[in-house]
């Protein structure tokens, strides 16, 4: 066994949890976009967790289009949480 096995084990949770956040707030985009039925308790779920998780960029944007703002504003987190979570993931992976 590696002694490098409990930092690998560290980084591969944090690019896993950085891989569900992104995979929440595209799933809401996709939900968005293809207009989900937001009376839905699992549509309300995505919708109440992407918009926890995009907290910091919600409305970031001024577009004129409503789905411009969401498709921006939550890909923008989105792509955030897997930069900086796989980043972490490999500079832990490395140490």
């Amino acid at each position: 066994m590696s002694r490098y096995s409990g930092s690998n084990q560290a980084g591969r949770v944090i690019a896993i949890v950085a891989d569900i956040m992104a995979f929440i707030l595209g799933l809401w985009i996709l939900m968005y976009l293809l207009d989900a039925n937001g009376t839905n308790d699992f549509v309300q779920f995505v919708h109440d967790a992407a918009r926890w998780l995009a907290g910091w960029s919600h409305d970031l944007f001024t577009f004129d289009e409503q789905w411009a703002r969401v498709v921006a504003g939550y890909g923008l987190a989105a792509v955030v949480y897997l930069f900086v979570g796989h980043a972490i993931a490999n500079r832990i992976h490395r140490h």
